[in-house]
């Protein structure tokens, strides 16, 4: 990356990281996508159940191989016939992994979800909540956060699926109310209750959409 940007993105970083231990979250900055990597299984302890939704991030650092050729217990939700059941167990797993929509310079995050799943998910249920954030997903505030989940990650995400909505052919949102839209749910993480229960990987690359 060139190294303007990621002069930037550092210094950038480092306000994002106040800002989430202002809100009882841990913060942490990676140069690399390895390194990203390295921190997530310093975070992730052997033997952990461990399960996700679909976040792309989580894969393009290289987490989901990791996680399947090493000493833990992950749930593929993939490998389910029954979605539900896979979907289920994240509850009452160690670790959550998760990328985000959209996050704020003072450590919000914004996701948007169809089913629920990833959003029940980070607000309650697992013992711990594992981010990988793309310093792409930075924003000034929760109103642009809100729009570049809207705008960007959710008509990105359409093209993904069998689905017929508006943002598919228009490449932005319309608001619908389309049977097939994927932002049932919005979900504003503003403050964690529980100390040492979300971690955010900021990783100074492009990631996800």
């Amino acid at each position: 990356m060139n190294e303007n940007i990621t002069k930037r993105n550092e210094l950038l970083a480092k306000k994002v990281i106040k800002g989430l231990e202002s809100r009882n979250m841990t913060g942490y900055y990676a140069a690399t996508k390895e390194e990203a990597l390295k921190i997530a299984l310093d975070i992730i302890p052997e033997g952990a159940k461990i399960t996700m939704g679909g976040g792309m991030s989580v894969r393009e650092i290289g987490l989901v191989d990791a996680l399947k050729e090493g000493q833990y217990s992950f749930i593929d939700r993939d490998n389910y016939e029954d979605k539900r059941e896979a979907m289920l167990m994240a509850y009452d797993a160690d670790v959550f992994l998760s990328g985000v929509n959209a996050m704020t310079e003072d450590g919000i995050l914004v996701n948007i979800d169809g089913n629920a799943n990833r959003v029940s998910a980070i607000a309650q249920g697992p013992k711990k909540v594992l981010f990988i954030v793309g310093m792409n997903k930075i924003c000034n505030d929760v109103d642009a956060a809100m729009k570049r989940a809207r705008n960007v990650a959710a008509p990105i995400n359409a093209q993904r699926f069998d689905i017929s909505t508006p943002c598919k052919s228009t490449g932005s949102c319309m608001n619908c109310k389309s049977p097939d839209t994927i932002c049932c749910q919005f979900l504003i993480t503003r403050y964690s209750k529980h100390v040492d229960r979300i971690h955010v990987i900021l990783v100074n690359d492009d990631l996800g959409f």
